[in-house]
C-alpha cells in the first residue's frame, strides 16, 4: 500500500524531491506521474509505500 506523503506546487518540485528520497533508497511515486500530458506548472502528489513513512518523515526531520 502507498501513503500520500507531501503535496507540492509543481512537477519541478516534485522531481527534486522524489531524486532526493530516491538517493536515501526511499521509493517515491509522483502523481500525477511527470511524464503525463499534466503540465509541469501543475499541483503533484508525493506518494510512498506504508513501509517507508517514518523513513521519509526522518529525513525531512535532518534537513
Amino acid at each position: 500500500m502507498w501513503s500520500k506523503f507531501m503535496e507540492v506546487r509543481n512537477g519541478y518540485t516534485a522531481q527534486i524531491w522524489q531524486e532526493f528520497f530516491q538517493a536515501e533508497g526511499v521509493i517515491v511515486q509522483v502523481v500525477p506521474p511527470l511524464d503525463r500530458d499534466a503540465p509541469m506548472t501543475a499541483a503533484r502528489e508525493l506518494w510512498v509505500p506504508d513501509s517507508k513513512t517514518h523513513v521519509a518523515e526522518e529525513l525531512l526531520r535532518k534537513i
